[in-house]
């Protein structure tokens, strides 16, 4: 097998939820350029329709479903809606999350509760409803979206950040466990991306602020993370398992810690997915 091949996705069946937009969206069409037929969930029909449009653009098949992945119900109904559509699930990539920003003295438990339902339970209900397809096949593949700030501290982001650090402790022992049934599970985790759903942080301050802690000088876009799934998704990793790739142009690397500054506190909308 020659080295490019291995990144070929042909025929491959692949769930990405939060597929509608941002970097669910761009993991979807770049498993789609490699051959794979997508499964796009996301909570808004218009986008997750839009995506999967794309996706047969590219002339690879697609279903999209609207799907709320913190309801265990809509969770198995995905899955077997994906099931019945193709026969089969090769790749999960478990990249919708949610997250508001709010200092942690003025927490309460509702956020709380609600970040980590949509960015660490969710995780855990989508992989336990598709692992237990991908050992009856004996192989898949499982690419979890975390964080930097499940490595680093993070100004504003407590349940944000803890729930990402769930997602790459819950990678390692995912890995671990199945394993045996050649599933391979690993994480990304991203760092400054603009994507629709941080539009709302992005100011022109904040921006400058931001790129000033990044080593290659760039915030990163959704596609800088749709290449490192891909290649995590495909053959072309083979040996590697219960890893988290961490793709922040070099963010820790300068700062090894929280970023503050400009623009890091406030308030925003309930958790999105």
């Amino acid at each position: 097998m020659g080295v490019l091949s291995k990144f070929n996705l042909t025929d491959r069946v692949a769930i990405v939820t939060g597929g509608g937009q941002g970097i669910g969206k761009e993991i979807a069409l770049a498993f789609a350029e490699a051959g794979a037929h997508v499964v796009v969930a996301d909570m808004r029909a218009e986008i997750a329709q839009a995506t999967a449009a794309e996706v047969r653009g590219l002339g690879r098949r697609a279903l999209s479903v609207v799907t709320d992945v913190r309801d265990s119900e809509q969770v198995a109904s995905m899955v077997q809606r994906a099931r019945d559509e193709f026969g089969r699930i090769d790749i999960l990539v478990n990249n919708a999350a949610g997250n508001f920003k709010a200092p942690f003295l003025e927490l309460t438990e509702k956020g709380w509760d609600a970040v980590v339902r949509a960015t660490l339970k969710s995780v855990f209900l989508c992989t336990s409803a598709v692992a237990k397809v991908m050992v009856e096949q004996r192989q898949g593949n499982i690419v979890n979206i975390a964080s930097m700030d499940g490595i680093r501290a993070s100004v504003d982001a407590a349940p944000y950040g803890a729930a990402k650090a769930g997602v790459i402790s819950l990678t390692k022992t995912l890995a671990l466990e199945l394993a045996p049934y050649n599933i391979r599970v690993n994480a990304i985790a991203p760092g400054y991306i603009d994507t629709p759903g941080t539009a709302q942080w992005r100011t022109p301050e904040v921006t400058e602020h931001r790129r000033s802690h990044i080593a290659l000088g760039r915030t990163g876009q959704p596609d800088d993370v749709a290449t490192v799934a891909l290649f995590l998704a495909s053959e072309a990793s083979s040996y590697i398992t219960g890893e988290t790739v961490v793709v922040d142009g070099g963010v820790m690397l300068k700062t090894g810690s929280a970023v503050s500054g400009p623009g890091a506190k406030g308030t925003a909308p309930a958790p999105k997915i």
